[in-house]
This record gives C-alpha cells, structure tokens and sequence, in this order.
C-alpha cells in the first residue's frame, strides 16, 4: 500500500507539520488529521522509480567492447591537444582523430 505525506495546516493559515499515512490508491486523500481533526494538505513528491540504474552498470555498458559490440563508433577527448581519438568501432569510412575546430570552421 503506498505511503503519502500530507502537512497539517493551522487555523491561522501557517503551515504545521509533516505526517505520513499508508492508504490505498483507491482511498480519497484526507482533508483532515486523522487523530487531530485539524485541517491538512498531501504533499506531491517525485516518484520513486526502482529503476536498475547504477554508475557502475553505466560505466559497463558504456565499455568500449560494448560499445563496438552494439555497432557504434566511440571518440573520446584528448585533454592536451583537443582533439578527439576513435576508441571503439570498426567502420573505416570514419576518420581515427576529429578536430572538433577544424569541424566549426566548416559549418560557421
């Protein structure tokens, strides 16, 4: 059953403290402190998506071996000259080394 937060909300307006409720999704959201009777709003807060995402699964698959595998080509950046290196994928009709200025400068 999912768990939804609501804020009381006090007779001079000022917004009181947080609580939290198990209801069904079926249930109609509280209008009112359960215990309390004062008068309360939910709270809406981001989902919490149990996704399989972790760095260390995206470092995987972005692996060079993956990435060749899966039919990409992969560059990445020389930090002295600026130029990026081919570092997976097999197609020869692209070039080993791109000049990202050299590549500005034709299409500027």
């Amino acid at each position: 059953m999912p768990v939804y937060t609501y804020r009381i909300i006090h007779e001079d307006g000022s917004k009181g403290d947080f609580f939290e409720v198990n209801q069904s999704m079926s249930e109609e959201q509280l209008a009112i402190h359960p215990e309390t009777g004062e008068k309360v709003v939910k709270v809406m807060h981001a989902p919490n998506l149990g996704l399989k995402h972790t760095t260390g699964g995206t470092e995987k698959k972005l692996d060079n071996k993956n990435v060749e595998k899966a039919g990409f080509t992969k560059y990445e950046k020389d930090k002295l000259t600026g130029k990026y290196h081919k570092t997976a994928g097999t197609n020869k009709n692209l070039p080993s080394t791109l000049n990202t200025d050299a590549i500005r400068k034709n299409l500027g």
